[in-house]
């Protein structure tokens, strides 16, 4: 595994994220996205839960969805920062509408608590549902403690992020000064060894790109503090950045710029997994299958 010893503060994370939560939804084009993408990908598999957990679930934009797709279940919502778990509340209050006093609706339980100890008993959950959630933990820890909750049978679908991030706003700042100014994401050979060393089963792996355009690099850096994505790493510059900085990082972003606009990639990385032993090598590489007819097996 990566050594993630300057990996993102945990508390900072959670204070982050609160600090985002009312302006979140405005600027989250990008968990948008993969958050449908992995909906799509659960229309593949057969599986009829009686317990989710949205883990990191944010402001609560997938629990109506989710509910939509399993009338039946209860659902979990899970997310480290209080603040975020109180706009879920309030739009799923507003996704269900006169809805929610329907005989038989069942509300969802709001919980905060951290991907790497959840508060919840073992073989609880049949759907672990983590949209762009587990890149601010230890892999390893995280996914462990995703084994221990699963019931047999159980379903991980997951997104994540891959090294390549923002990696035009990494190499602008490099060209500045050596600290690091964007976090640190794992690539699918540490995040397939994490789901081996879990103990998951019939892990499945495959990545995408997603490019949003920018103006400039301040709307850039904007829309990333309010989606609460600052810099948590342990090894960064601590201060206010100054001007002169500033102006340096922008002329350097501007060998990115394509069609008058700044580019900001993300690699997303997609997973799912099996609750019980592992069962599918590794390749020499260190990824596993990357197509979507592992999923298609399970029906």
């Amino acid at each position: 595994m990566t050594d993630q010893a300057s990996g993102p503060e945990k508390m900072r994370v959670a204070r982050s994220f609160g600090k985002a939560a009312v302006s979140y939804d405005d600027v989250a084009i990008l968990q948008r996205d993969t958050a449908d993408e992995m909906l799509d990908r659960l229309e593949l598999v057969k599986i009829n839960p009686q317990h989710i957990l949205d883990l990191g679930t944010g402001t609560g934009r997938n629990l109506h969805l989710l509910q939509q797709r399993y009338p039946a279940a209860r659902q979990l919502a899970v997310d480290i920062a209080p603040a975020m778990l109180n706009q879920a509340k309030q739009r799923y209050r507003t996704d269900q509408g006169l809805r929610r006093w329907l005989p038989g609706q069942k509300s969802p339980l709001f919980i905060a608590g951290d991907a790497e100890q959840l508060p919840l008993a073992d073989n609880s959950v049949d759907l672990v549902y983590a949209n762009l959630a587990l890149q601010w933990c230890d892999l390893t820890t995280a996914f462990a403690e995703i084994q221990r909750i699963l019931r047999p049978g159980g379903l991980l679908m997951f997104s994540t992020l891959g090294p390549d991030t923002l990696h035009e706003l990494r190499q602008s700042w490099a060209a500045v000064d050596n600290y690091p100014h964007i976090n640190v994401f794992l690539d699918m050979h540490d995040v397939a060894e994490a789901m081996f060393a879990a103990g998951l089963a019939d892990p499945v792996l495959d990545g995408d790109r997603h490019t949003l355009q920018y103006p400039d690099l301040v709307s850039m850096m904007r829309d990333l503090q309010q989606l609460g994505a600052r810099n948590v790493n342990q090894g960064r510059r601590r201060g206010l950045t100054g001007k002169n900085t500033l102006k340096k990082v922008t002329q350097a972003s501007e060998q990115f710029r394509i069609n008058g606009q700044l580019p900001a990639t993300y690699e997303v990385i997609y997973g799912h997994a099996w609750a019980g032993e592992n069962s599918l090598p590794m390749t020499n590489d260190g990824c596993v299958a990357v197509s979507l007819d592992q999923l298609r097996s399970k029906l």
